[in-house]
């Protein structure tokens, strides 16, 4: 099974892909975490994309192609995949088209999650990350401000410069002047599933999976 998931920032496609991932076995595909990863580890990749995605601002296509295609090509990815992040633009989109006609099957859906803006907004600046377990926690999960409920060690809590306020709405401004036309491009291609993301997690990922079917 091969999906692709789109949705603002902080609607929950990361957490709906990971349930999907598992229920279908197929390869997560994050391009949020493989370019915080390189981040972390200060490679020549994590360097380029560093103030980038601080800014709110979209990596390089050329260089997100690239990446994608080679995970796509990987072991990892044999039994299907679900793209996270990706694709961001109609070009990223025309590309990523390029690459699946490339794969032994080439069939994929798309998800789309949706909410409204002040939901958004609200749901990213209320949320911590863990630097030592690499979590993110809501507020409402945190008991002590001082440690991790995920790990259990103190003084971990951070947030992230991408989770303040006006690099909130910068993120969400990006999404609708470049992501959603990717929408529009997919609509009479494909079979947009549309789902209301400002439900609990489980109801989500029920009517995901009854859409599928």
């Amino acid at each position: 099974m091969q999906l692709i998931i789109f949705g603002p920032p902080g609607v929950g496609k990361g957490t709906q892909a990971k349930l999907l991932s598992k229920k279908f076995n197929i390869a997560h595909i994050s391009t949020g975490d493989i370019l915080r990863e390189a981040i972390e580890r200060r490679t020549e990749l994590g360097l380029k994309v560093k103030s980038v995605i601080e800014n709110g601002g979209l990596v390089p296509s050329d260089i997100m192609a690239d990446i994608i295609d080679e995970v796509l090509h990987s072991n990892r990815c044999r039994n299907g995949f679900i793209l996270d992040g990706y694709p961001r633009t109609v070009n990223q989109a025309k590309k990523l088209d390029e690459i699946l006609t490339t794969l032994p099957e080439s069939s994929a859906k798309i998800i789309s999650l949706t909410a409204e803006d002040s939901v958004i907004v609200n749901r990213l600046s209320n949320r911590r990350f863990c630097v030592n377990c690499n979590h993110i926690i809501s507020l409402s999960e945190i008991v002590d401000e001082d440690i991790c409920p995920n790990c259990g060690v103190s003084g971990t809590l951070t947030k992230r410069k991408d989770d303040e306020p006006e690099v909130i709405q910068q993120r969400l401004d990006v999404y609708k002047e470049k992501t959603v036309p990717v929408l529009k491009y997919y609509t009479g291609k494909t079979n947009v599933i549309s789902i209301d993301a400002t439900r609990k997690v489980e109801e989500i990922s029920q009517s995901i999976l009854e859409k599928l079917k």
